[in-house]
């Protein structure tokens, strides 16, 4: 089976490394892969293609410093429309994180070097079959007046007979970005991978796009000549662009001749380390191949999140790597007997692996180790609490005579404990009871439809006035003369609002963790209030609830100064935060997240223990001296990012930068950075320390406060500390009058410990004063005021000192809530009574509810008059009991 004549002997690494020489030698520009983690694009979570971190030049917002570019990027595909995480592992082909090699022409060529250039790749350079190859062109689409892409079809005419270019419909071969936005047709070049003989059988041409997994597609060039508007029609784009993507793992399962992606070099030093931990072998089960498919996949997928700032949670982009993280701990416990930890020891592998081309996973292997482990402790934790929950459900069922468990408990245990429904599913199935699916994905869609309605925005089109690039001069002016460049309404929830981009302007839009300046706009005594700046696709876009009478007139654009010079303060701050962590506790330091707004600053940082008190007093003494010292701010807004990391300049991981960057540097504290700052650091005035915590396995959380925020905390305190000084006449000494206090507060508890024993146990010697034996069995009970733990405890000294058959009843009161108490000796029980069960029952005369083990339980309640008569029914089940 010769698919490649010349690349077999090809490892991943020189494919990828041959992809980008080969695209140099044409021209192009080879660029970093951008963050997998997205951030300043409200349309995306995760890069999905190779375009993404080049959408602000197909948008138009920002002109191409290239227009030829190549790269090899990281991407995630697990969520919206791009969901392919259930497929994950059950084929040979899908994946959560890929790589996409890609290349692009912004406004430079178009169709004819791009298809030229991508079949003398594959064929002269990589040497695959050309008999294995496939094309698919668009083949039009009357309703909306689009003709077959006849132009693409002549070109693949120079290369592949006309019976293997095929043509596809808008579904397959009309690429769109979003619901608007530039579009236009793509080329889809397939490869059939089967050997000789099922070739000879069945013709490769009736398996294209059909799913078949040696029939595959593995690289598409979209040819970007469109711009869909909101009312769905399409006009020609002023510069058409080339956008071309190439599943990088299918390359190399062609040029190595595997029948699937996990038997080549990327998987296989992954495959084989889950093999040594797990002691399976990889190809000798199914179920098994699946679940090492699964990790194998999932390990990459987490590893590179993290490494790109986003760690798992249960809110966003970090709710969907838990989701990713706990789908490979499930398939390792339900598939490999897993039951401890072991994912974290795969990272070893990953690295050797991809470290050489994403260097940033050696960099942090210690936090992505610790980061995974906790997850997957955590995690298994939580599969035994679920497995213990469905078993108390389960024997609910059988003793109701039930066989189902309802769509709505299992959507309970997946959604409020984490559950997996397939697991539940499999228990179910081995206890010969049935899982109620359809009710399941009931919940689950209604679900879903909650969070679509409250996420969905209605976008207008871009009203354009003026087509210019727009400025930024909000580092030097807090106002200016401004003119709106293009606006657009936006809806969401009912609510009404307007983007508006303007040629200059001072307010600086959210990002880089800093929040957006607010302010107006105003003109002929017109005042338009902005309620928030944000950045998107490289564009500052203003938000307003109205748009001014007339857009095209000039405007004097004004921020709120105060709220500014108050982010600035607490941004600085955290610059001065930075340098002083590391050197109180060393350079392993690295910022993991920030957030800068006017009343405080929150910094997230890697570091492996708790930082004590000590600690974070010589840390807030270095942040205050530097503030003392007033040291002047050294800004270089342009400086090659080459010549900024010689500087010391500290960049962090997951941030995209381009070739030029800002340093802003105090002192000692020097970073890449794009937000405000105050001019010297004697005006941040004070900086207070507020919390420090930790938010996951490795990655501690300062919460701190500056400026006139800073003093109105002392303020605070020092009011604080007067008040509390009055309750103890104002004494110099009050940590020793508390310290009195609290000693003779110990005190008077013991004796107080020791009166309300006293009483429990009087009221434990009239209680068995007053018991009736029934067929041999003391039946003691009570009701009046006492304290739950009052009633536990008596119950329990009777159990322990009475001999025989025993059963004693309580219905208490204290602070007004009724409760319910039944405790039986161990015979009754053998005997067949139920505490639990029977105290359910009972419960809803004072309408409550409870439940405990058969010996004993309790139940609360709302209804005190309901007390005697639920005290009656239970005396009355128990004498039917024992008759």
């Amino acid at each position: 089976m010769a698919i490649s004549n010349s690349g077999k002997g090809m490892t991943s690494k020189e494919i990828r490394e041959s992809f980008k020489n080969f695209f140099a030698s044409k021209g192009h520009k080879i660029v970093p892969s951008a963050p997998m983690v997205v951030k300043n694009d409200p349309t995306l979570m995760f890069t999905n293609a190779g375009m993404n971190q080049f959408k602000d030049i197909i948008l138009g917002n920002t002109a191409p410093k290239y227009t030829r570019v190549c790269n090899s990027q990281k991407c995630l595909r697990v969520s919206g429309k791009h969901n392919d995480l259930e497929e994950v592992g059950h084929d040979t082909y899908h994946h959560t994180m890929f790589e996409m090699l890609g290349n692009w022409s912004f406004g430079d060529y178009f169709k004819k070097d791009a298809i030229e250039w991508a079949w003398e790749y594959l064929v002269d350079i990589l040497k695959l079959d050309p008999k294995r190859l496939y094309a698919t062109i668009f083949e039009g689409y009357a309703p909306e007046g689009l003709e077959r892409d006849n132009e693409a079809a002549a070109i693949w005419g120079q290369f592949l007979p006309a019976e293997r270019i095929i043509n596809g419909n808008k579904h397959d071969n009309f690429w769109e970005m979003g619901d608007t936005g530039p579009c236009g047709p793509c080329s889809e070049i397939h490869i059939d991978l089967r050997s000789d003989e099922e070739r000879a059988k069945v013709d490769g041409l009736s398996l294209v796009n059909q799913s078949d997994p040696q029939v595959i597609e593995i690289w598409n060039n979209v040819f970007m000549q469109f711009n869909r508007k909101a009312d769905g029609s399409l006009e020609q784009l002023p510069n058409k662009h080339v956008d071309t993507g190439m599943g990088f793992e299918r390359l190399c399962m062609a040029i190595q001749g595997k029948r699937s992606n996990y038997d080549t070099d990327v998987f296989q030093p992954i495959l084989k380390e889950i093999g040594n931990y797990c002691n399976v072998t990889y190809g000798e089960d199914e179920k098994v191949d699946i679940a090492m498919r699964v990790i194998a996949d999932h390990i990459r997928a987490i590893s590179f999140s993290i490494t790109d700032g986003q760690l798992p949670s249960n809110a966003k982009a970090g709710y969907v790597i838990r989701r990713i993280l706990r789908r490979a701990v499930r398939y390792g416990y339900t598939f490999l007997g897993r039951r401890n930890a072991f994912l974290y020891k795969l990272v070893p592998a990953l690295i050797d692996s991809m470290g050489s081309a994403y260097p940033e996973l050696m960099a942090q292997q210690s936090l992505v180790e610790k980061v995974i482990k906790e997850e997957e402790e955590s995690f298994l934790r939580t599969l035994e609490t679920g497995i213990r929950l469905l078993d108390k459900s389960m024997a609910e069922l059988k003793t109701s005579g039930k066989d189902t468990l309802s769509g709505k408990d299992m959507f309970t245990l997946y959604d409020t404990f984490g559950f997996p429904v397939d697991l539940t599913e499999l228990i179910l199935r081995e206890n010969n009871l049935f899982a109620d699916v359809d009710g399941f994905n009931k919940e689950m869609e209604q679900q879903k439809a909650r969070a679509r309605n409250a996420a969905a925005i209605e976008t207008g089109d871009w009203v354009i006035l003026k087509d210019q690039e727009s400025e930024f001069v909000g580092y030097d002016f807090t106002e200016c003369d401004a003119e709106i460049l293009r606006y657009r309404k936006m809806a969401q929830k009912g609510k009404t609002f307007y983007q508006i981009v303007l040629d200059r302007t001072p307010f600086y839009g959210e990002m880089g963790g800093q929040v957006g300046d607010s302010g107006y706009l105003e003109a002929e005594g017109e005042r338009i209030i902005i309620e928030t700046a944000k950045k998107e696709n490289n564009l500052t876009v203003h938000i307003s609830s109205k748009m001014p009478t007339d857009p095209t007139q000039s405007f004097k654009a004004v921020i709120d100064k105060e709220k500014r010079q108050a982010t600035s303060c607490n941004h600085s701050a955290t610059h001065l935060l930075d340098e002083a962590l590391r050197e109180i506790l060393g350079t392993h330091v690295e910022q993991k997240g920030s957030l800068v707004c006017p009343e405080n600053l929150r910094f997230d940082f890697a570091h492996f223990q708790k930082v004590t008190n000590e600690e974070l007093r010589e840390v807030e003494k270095l942040v205050n001296s530097a503030i003392r010292r007033n040291i002047p701010l050294e800004e270089n807004r342009h400086t090659p990012i080459a010549e900024a990391r010689a500087m010391g300049a500290m960049a962090l991981f997951g941030e995209k930068y381009g070739e030029d960057v800002r340093v802003i540097k105090f002192g000692n504290s020097i970073e890449f950075c794009g937000g405000t700052h105050v001019s010297s650091t004697g005006q941040i005035g004070s900086f207070r320390i507020l919390s420090e915590s930790s938010i996951a396995a490795g990655i501690r959380r300062i919460e701190a406060t500056s400026g006139v925020k800073a003093d109105e905390l002392y303020y605070d305190m020092q009011d604080e500390l007067r008040n509390i000084r009055g309750y103890f006449n104002n004494t110099p000494n009050l940590t020793q009058a508390i310290e009195k206090l609290v000693a003779e507060n110990q005190e008077n508890h013991k004796k107080l410990e020791a009166f309300a024993a006293e009483k429990s146990k009087d009221l434990k010697n009239e209680l068995l004063k007053a018991a009736v034996e029934i067929n041999g069995t003391k039946l003691i009970s009570f009701e009046g005021e006492a304290t739950a733990e009052a009633i536990k405890n008596i119950a329990f000294q009777l159990r322990g000192e009475v001999e025989g058959k025993l059963a004693f009843i309580a219905g208490s009161i204290n602070e007004n809530k009724p409760m319910l108490t039944i405790m039986f000796s161990d015979e009754l029980v053998a005997a067949g009574l139920n505490a639990g069960t029977m105290i359910r029952e009972a419960a809803k005369a004072i309408q409550g509810g409870g439940g405990g083990q058969p010996h004993f339980a309790t139940a609360g309640g709302k209804d005190t008059t309901g007390l005697t008569n639920a005290v009656k029914e239970i005396i009355e089940k128990i004498k039917a009991a024992l008759s």
